[in-house]
């Protein structure tokens, strides 16, 4: 089931698909199938119901359109083709390598045919320690490089490039050529051969540069080295740990301004922790949010993976605020007394209105001094964050700058010199989103820091969602390696219905991200990886396959765009290792091929309980379901347990007209399923043979924490008996979609330090720490 923002209406122009074999599309040309296939383009799916359809010509031109083949006609098909099947023969060495470690590899080295060739391994060196005398930062003004003031001596920023060496140095392995006879190939008028060579097995992971050289020409290529299993999760493997998953903008405290924040993520953790013997809380994704309004309320659709959201600072609790003049104390004091009383409102979080509160108050406390430590720990994470932060901290200035004002083509490409120039003279406000990004990072180590004191085993488990928006930062940060003019969706299934589902979200594009040494995705991992004790990664099955949907059409006029995933994965893999974080792959949607090839990967599988019941709603015997993995019963976008065994997202549904089955069907099929559900949970004694709502909601928990699941997330809608869901998808305007504070079964707001008042609570808790 779908993490992602409301379904987006489309207006396609095409059936895009077909049952294979009908005579209602014209068959595929045979030449324009072979490109696709060339370019990872599948021509075929089979829904959920076992057809096999088609993709449509008009589609897949589009798709391969996207991925830079021309497709339109048929001598563009045979130009694409030609250019296609020779291009990894123009280049000396890969786009980048991906290995296992422990795996022998060959690679292809082509050259110019009866030339000599040698090849070696670079190993990546230990990461520089930046000294406690490093000078401050600066953006320059022309190139937008982060530079030390001088003196220039001292390492480089983290990703600079390092010199381009032509000979080995210290620090290399060179590679053994196998006997693999291969024919040359005449390309571009130049008789091109193919050697062959081994990259060993017992080389140590990390992100080494592979050289090749011959007759004077020289060429360089990323070389990854990857676990064959990642082993963080066997901390998790001997004993179940249990804790509350929620959406941190919903749970407000009386101190916070209007949205849940990373003080009160601290005081979460620490309340379960003391109180409930909770291992972990899971606050659903941190992502950045826009710097300016309109602000996307759905966190499944931020402007970047990389980077936290400012809206989730808790002002005060920032360092520097304690030591501010009574004058500027006042200015933070008057910043957030709009919306102060926020926190205590019942009506729909409004994340534009803090936000303004929020940037007001953090602008005072940001020139405020800071003590030599304390600039030294600002200095060092901006170095560390390297051009990536500048560039988004670039990104929010100049969208802070032009407001709702269409961008201009020379402000397009961040590499351009309008870009330079005006990042020049807004270096003080490129300097400020740093500084965000500094202060929510310190904050939410704090919070991880605060549930592992106090005695969890995991802390915080964060989330990464699947995608960013279509005119994000991302976006223009890493032009080329996310697609234009497509989007990422769901194909039709029983899962999401017979339209599909658009999810709006670009796609990586495949070729450039390789091109790209997979930088882009390793920088955004490793943000992601920071202070938490596990990382969900939401929709993995997109590093697999994804279902790209061309233009404004529907999702039904999409194709599957195939992905290296033994290298995304891989490198999922190596990150998570370094970080010594479990990973938990996050996606309903994943066949059991994918599940099956990321167990053996060491990743845990999530689990949605009530979406992965049997056609009849029964549910397996807890020893039957799948050990170790993360499981809860609903994704965010259906409502908590109860509301949703009751069918009243149907009924929300039917008042917002947006079903698209007959509602008594509908409601019909709930009955059923939560009869046989019912009847499965009193069958195995967790619940009696005709529970209230309370006992059935503690039941299906009981049943949980008797599985062999690794970590049961508890929903804390759940817990307090909240009834709305944060998300009704396809409701557009007619729903405050991520908006809804959490409230118990009355309605009645929930504040954070009331949580345990809850008598429905206390009981739920009760349950999930009975001895088994």
């Amino acid at each position: 089931m779908s993490h992602d923002e409301t379904t987006r209406a489309a207006t396609g122009v095409d059936g895009a698909t077909e049952p294979a074999g009908r005579s209602a599309l014209p068959e595929l040309p045979e030449d324009l199938a072979d490109l696709a296939e060339l370019c990872g383009v599948q021509t075929v799916f089979t829904d959920a119901a076992g057809t096999t359809r088609r993709v449509s010509p008009s589609t897949l031109a589009a798709v391969l359109g996207a991925l830079g083949v021309p497709a339109a006609s048929p001598s563009a098909i045979a130009e694409s083709t030609a250019r296609v099947r020779d291009d990894e023969w123009r280049e000396m060495l890969p786009s980048a390598v991906v290995v296992r470690q422990g795996t022998e590899t060959r690679i292809p080295v082509h050259v110019t045919d009866g030339s000599s060739v040698s090849c070696w391994v670079e190993l990546e060196p230990a990461a520089p320690a930046v000294p406690a005398s490093a000078t401050p930062w600066r953006v320059g003004p022309a190139t937008g490089t982060i530079r030390r003031v001088a003196p220039a001596s001292g390492p480089p920023p983290a990703g600079a490039p390092g010199p381009d060496d032509a000979t080995p140095a210290p620090g290399t392995r060179h590679l053994d050529q196998a006997d693999v006879l291969v024919e040359p190939r005449t390309v571009d008028s130049r008789k091109v051969g193919r050697a062959t060579f081994v990259v060993p097995g017992d080389l140590p992971l990390g992100w080494h540069t592979l050289h090749a050289e011959s007759d004077g020409t020289t060429a360089v290529t990323t070389l990854v080295v990857t676990p064959d299993r990642l082993a963080t999760a066997r901390a998790l493997a001997d004993t179940q740990v249990w804790g509350f998953l929620t959406q941190l903008y919903s749970v407000r405290s009386r101190d916070s301004w209007g949205i849940g924040d990373l003080a009160d993520l601290a005081d979460l953790a620490w309340l379960t922790a003391n109180n409930a013997g909770a291992d972990f809380v899971a606050p659903g994704p941190l992502h950045a949010t826009e710097p300016t309004a309109p602000i996307t309320d759905s966190p499944y659709l931020p402007t970047s993976r990389r980077f936290l959201s400012p809206l989730y600072i808790r002002v005060e609790d920032i360092r520097e605020t304690a030591y501010l003049s009574s004058a500027d104390r006042s200015l933070v004091e008057w910043a957030g007394e709009p919306v102060r009383d926020l926190s205590s409102d019942a009506a729909p979080i409004d994340r534009e209105a803090v936000w303004e509160a929020k940037k007001s108050a953090l602008e005072v406390v940001f020139t405020a001094a800071r003590s030599a430590a304390r600039q030294t720990a600002f200095d060092e994470f901006v170095l560390g964050q390297g051009r990536g932060l500048v560039d988004f901290a670039t990104w929010c200035a100049i969208a802070e700058h032009l407001g709702e004002q269409e961008w201009p083509p020379d402000l397009l490409d961040p590499s351009s010199s309008t870009v330079a120039t005006l990042r020049g003279s807004l270096k003080d406000r490129v300097e400020f989103y740093c500084w965000l990004q500094w202060v929510a990072d310190e904050q939410l180590r704090r919070a991880h820091r605060i549930g592992l004191e106090a005695g969890m085993r995991v802390g915080i488990v964060k989330e990464l969602a699947s995608g960013v928006h279509p005119e994000g930062a991302d976006v223009w940060v890493q032009p080329g390696v996310l697609a234009r003019g497509v989007s990422v969706g769901v194909p039709p299934s029983s899962a999401v219905g017979a339209e599909g589902r658009n999810r709006g979200l670009p796609p990586w594009h495949p070729q450039e991200l390789a091109k790209a040494g997979y930088a882009p995705f390793r920088d955004m991992l490793r943000t992601a990886l920071r202070h938490c004790g596990a990382l969900r990664v939401g929709h993995i099955g997109d590093l697999f396959r994804s279902w790209w949907i061309p233009g404004a059409t529907r999702a039904t006029a999409g194709a599957y765009v195939t992905y290296d995933h033994e290298a995304l994965v891989g490198i999922l893999c190596l990150e998570a290792h370094r970080a010594g974080v479990p990973l938990i792959a996050d996606d309903a949607l994943l066949d059991d091929a994918e599940r099956d090839y990321l167990a053996g990967r060491g990743i845990l599988l999530g689990s949605v309980l009530l979406a992965d019941q049997s056609g009849t709603g029964e549910l397996v015997p807890p020893q039957d379901f799948r050990p170790g993995g993360f499981v809860t019963p609903t994704p965010p976008d259906l409502p908590p347990t109860a509301s949703c065994l009751a069918g009243e997202h149907i009924d929300l549904g039917e008042r917002l007209g947006i079903l698209t089955e007959d509602a008594q069907v509908l409601r019909s099929r709930a009955r059923a399923r939560r009869e046989a559900l019912m009847t499965s949970l009193s069958r195995s004694g967790m619940t009696t043979f005709d529970p209230s709502e309370r006992e059935l909601v503690e039941g299906l928990y009981r049943y949980l924490r008797d599985t062999p699941a690794a970590l049961v997330a508890v929903d804390l809608a759940d817990a307090v008996g909240e009834r709305r869901t944060q998300a009704q998808l396809g409701a557009g305007d007619g729903y405050p979609n991520w908006r809804v504070p959490l409230a118990d079964g009355s309605g009645a707001l929930v504040m954070l330090e009331d949580l345990f008042d809850s008598a429905r609570l206390r009981s739920l808790v009760t349950v999930l720490n009975e001895e088994g």
